[in-house]
């Protein structure tokens, strides 16, 4: 079996979540120690990030790998329907970030036997970042200066779709609400409990009436931690949420959350209870790079090819069926300069199959990566291969059942060798790589990057205590 399928297999099958992916970080060290990679492990204060180097001299070019499970989506691969593996933890790559390491991580190989066979100047620098999902990894990173040195950043995201991404990502910041009051009998002495059970309530109602006063943009959830346990006729002393607080730029993303404080603390005036307030984690908006998109658009023109035997697609067709055509339509690129082109292509394909070409776009989707937080200190820009089925949707056990197949598998290599490609054309033409720096001097305007993550904050298990 090839080597990198031993990876995907291996790291699929580890499913480990945010800063806790002790087995999936070693395999991939120890995969690119055996590659000739010079590797540092645990950096910028995470065990489970490390950095992978070959070569000397400029251009410095980062490829970024992601490693992190889900919880909630434990699977069994390759069957059709959710079926869960009973024998393990609750966990899957729901993601598709077992494939998005292989991927970059093939990447690399490629990209340092380039250097390897034309003794070029040049260092690639393998960076594993943790906790994409929940945690934030490369935003320490980036808070830590560890890009500080890297003239071009490329990455790649599993998907549905063979496209270069362009346009933003929204700021997030991550926020616990731990609510504290006093107990008593709810019937008996009622006057002598405090609810935080209720302070909870009343924060989310004010956050809710809150929504008709936020730019059309922004985007605020929550859920409940602890709801101050199972008995109603106690009057619950303890309870906690966890928010998310997202705009399409970090100031106004900390502007947003300093009104959900307030609605916290509001509430806690109400009811009569204390409020703790607890950082989580924070990550930038991500910084287009047109240039990049545009060296990435030719090594996808010159490398895709269509070579889905007659059985993946029986595979993937399995797949498809799990989903109705309707939804599938309503998840068309809005970049995609022939959407007709892709409808057809969903209504009459399993997975698909042909490079769809975009236009650039400076629109911020909705959702978040802390990708943005690297295009801030660094020219970065990323792609999608198709790895699943048509219709089926991230965060899903549809996505951890395919993620072992040979769809996934051509996916994650073909991922891998258009960002090899696109990093040789960027080294051999140098005035790519200044041009691309100028665009994210052009677009910063005199702004420096700032990480939504305190100082004080160090990596952590996302967790309320």
């Amino acid at each position: 079996m090839d080597k990198f399928k031993v990876l995907q297999d291996e790291l699929w099958g580890f499913a480990e979540t945010g800063m806790e992916e002790f087995k999936s970080a070693k395999a991939m060290e120890d995969f690119l120690e055996n590659e000739g990679f010079a590797v540092e492990r645990g950096i910028a204060g995470m065990e489970t990030a490390y950095v992978a180097t070959y070569g000397t001299g400029k251009p410095v070019i980062c490829f970024l790998a992601e490693y992190d499970a889900l919880f909630g989506l434990n699977q069994k691969a390759d069957v059709d329907h959710y079926e869960p593996i009973t024998s393990s933890e609750d966990t899957g790559h729901g993601c598709g970030h077992h494939l998005l390491g292989v991927g970059s991580i093939k990447a690399a190989c490629e990209f340092k036997e380039y250097l390897k066979k034309t003794g070029k100047s040049g260092t690639v620098k393998m960076v594993g970042c943790p906790a994409e999902e929940s945690g934030s990894g490369k935003a320490y990173l980036a808070r830590d200066g560890f890009f500080a040195d890297a003239d071009i950043a490329l990455t790649w995201h599993p998907g549905l779709y063979n496209e270069v991404t362009t346009g933003s990502h929204q700021s997030c910041i991550s926020m616990f609400f731990k609510f504290h009051g006093v107990s008593s009998h709810a019937a008996g002495s009622p006057e002598l409990g405090r609810s935080a059970l209720d302070a909870c309530e009343l924060m989310n109602v004010g956050v809710n009436y809150l929504r008709e006063h936020m730019e059309s943009s922004d985007r605020v959830h929550y859920a409940y931690l602890n709801v101050g346990g199972k008995a109603p006729n106690v009057v619950q002393s303890e309870a906690c949420l966890k928010y998310f607080i997202r705009s399409t730029t970090n100031p106004k993303c900390e502007a947003l959350l300093e009104r959900v404080i307030n609605c916290a603390k509001g509430a806690a005036l109400m009811t009569e209870t204390k409020v703790e307030v607890i950082f989580d984690e924070g990550l930038s908006n991500v910084v287009p790079n047109f240039v990049l998109e545009d060296v990435l658009d030719e090594s996808f023109k010159k490398l895709y090819k269509n070579t889905y035997t007659s059985e993946e697609l029986a595979y993937a067709q399995k797949f498809k069926d799990t989903y109705e055509m309707s939804k599938m339509l309503n998840s068309v690129p809005s970049c995609a300069k022939d959407k007709n082109k892709v409808i057809d292509n969903i209504k009459n394909r399993p997975i698909n199959d042909y490079y769809i070409e975009t236009s650039h776009s400076d629109v911020c989707s909705m959702g978040s990566t802390d990708v943005g937080d690297v295009s801030w200190v660094v020219p970065t820009a990323q792609i999608n291969t198709a790895c699943y089925s048509l219709g089926a949707g991230a965060h899903t056990w549809q996505w951890v059942a395919q993620g072992k197949s040979s769809i996934a598998y051509k996916g994650a290599m073909l991922a891998g060798e258009i960002l090899c490609d696109a990093a040789i054309n960027l080294l051999e033409h140098p005035e790519l790589i200044q041009k691309a720096k100028e665009e994210l001097d052009n677009r910063l305007q005199g702004e420096t990057y700032k990480c939504l993550i305190p100082k004080n904050v160090k990596p952590h298990v996302s967790k309320a205590d």
